[in-house]
């Protein structure tokens, strides 16, 4: 989790945002099936150390050290005091009081040890509320500019109820950009795991385009609605369902209703499912596909477009419930004439998170760094700057760009079951 205000950041790496398909958790196997993920195999990695929370609270002060403070690019506050450990698991609560400045408080650890290389995992369960950052992590401390820069590996940066963003971030090369904002060299790669109504994706990197497009290769015709392709905006979007407030947001810009935008189609199911109806903001009008081949639309521009946002309502409405909803899908800009995935889908079931457990994990070496959830790989890039030891991070956030903060997220906490670091055998 970014301790620092320069969130907004340009990227010497690919940005993208990936959805994907449940993936159960596995034992470690050395094969490879056609089309299916890497998974790793800890039969060749020894376990150097680890923290299962099987102790009394006052020991945790003996290995991890704690946040007491105020933040500026987050919602909340966050102290040692919320932070607990019962029954063998460690607790990070979210409370609704108003300290340092600031209307939430929640809590983040970091090791007293530093490490170098190996692989690291760590179990745990989200915060059950939207606005919730519950992130697994590492970060340099002061290193040393002979060995590498100072970086932040973020192993996983979760969002309920069913997403996992892993970010890398090279926090030696600040720049200024021509706003006067700084900027870093960052890269970005989330993943969202189920199907969702609401579909709101917010790119922690903005992309620049003139061309958008969605396709799908669902056997059967289906809904779409309130589709919104939003500007940067600071990382300030509404809700899905949600009109845009002119005084609430007013620098938003929806491209989608751009004057100027061209937006073409596959088909119709129908007459009455226009393909205008996509934008139209109204919700009870739908943009239906036709039932047989390829479904897509694309949104072309005659200048290029900062895009920071992507949503649109999938399915329909029946009695208060949304159902017949999408299951597989790609969203895609064009770059340097290649289209390039901001987020794919293709799922069987929803997935909550903060219901059950799983694992997310990081093969860290001098070449690569390798990011791993539930033990089956999601991402793997070369390691450019990342040379120096660095303390392991958990902490939780209330943030602005995954949701609206409410009540309910008073009380909830991210749950650890375990943290561990494996070295090769």
């Amino acid at each position: 989790m970014n301790r620092s205000s320069f969130y907004f950041a340009t990227f010497s790496t690919l940005s993208i945002l990936t959805c994907a398909s449940p993936l159960q958790g596995a034992e470690p196997s050395e094969t490879v099936a056609e089309g299916q993920p890497r998974t790793i195999d800890l039969s060749k990695w020894e376990l150097a150390w680890q923290d299962e929370f099987d102790y009394d609270e006052p020991k945790l002060d003996e290995i991890w050290e704690s946040q007491n403070g105020p933040n500026r690019h987050i919602l909340c506050s966050r102290w040692r005091e919320n932070v607990s450990v019962k029954d063998g698991i460690l607790y990070l609560t979210n409370r609704k009081e108003k300290r340092a400045g600031q209307e939430w408080t929640s809590g983040s650890i970091w090791t007293k040890k530093q490490f170098k290389y190996g692989y690291f995992e760590c179990r745990y369960r989200y915060a059950a509320a939207n606005a919730t950052n519950n992130s697994f992590w590492l970060m340099t401390k002061g290193a040393d500019p002979t060995v590498g820069k100072r970086f932040e590996l973020d192993i996983n940066e979760g969002h309920f109820p069913n997403e996992v963003n892993t970010n890398i971030h090279n926090w030696s090369d600040i720049t200024i950009d021509e706003s006067g904002r700084k900027t870093h060299p960052s890269s970005h790669k989330g993943f969202l795991y189920g199907v969702r109504y609401d579909c709101s994706m917010p790119l922690e990197i903005p992309v620049t385009t003139r061309k958008l497009r969605f396709k799908s290769k669902e056997p059967k015709h289906f809904h779409l609605r309130n589709f919104r392709i939003f500007n940067d905006n600071d990382r300030r979007f509404p809700d899905v369902l949600d009109q845009v407030d002119g005084e609430k947001f007013p620098t938003l810009i929806d491209h989608a209703k751009d004057p100027t935008v061209k937006i073409t189609g596959s088909g119709l199911f129908n007459k009455k499912t226009k393909l205008e109806h996509l934008t139209d903001g109204n919700l009870k009008t739908a943009w239906t596909t036709q039932t047989d081949g390829e479904k897509w639309v694309q949104f072309e521009w005659p200048e290029e477009k900062t895009i920071g946002a992507v949503q649109f309502l999938n399915g329909w409405q029946s009695e208060g419930t949304w159902t017949g909803m999408i299951s597989q899908y790609d969203l895609q800009y064009e770059k340097d004439g290649e289209w390039v995935d901001i987020s794919s889908l293709n799922v069987k079931e929803n997935t909550n998170f903060a219901d059950e457990f799983h694992t997310y994990g990081l093969e860290w070496n001098e070449d690569e760094l390798v990011f791993y959830f539930d033990r089956k790989e999601i991402r793997r890039t070369k390691n450019e700057f990342s040379f120096s030891e660095a303390p392991i991070y958990l902490s939780l956030a209330i943030i602005a760009w995954s949701g609206t903060p409410g009540d309910e997220i008073d009380g909830t906490s991210m749950k650890v079951d375990y943290v561990r670091h494996y070295l090769p055998k």
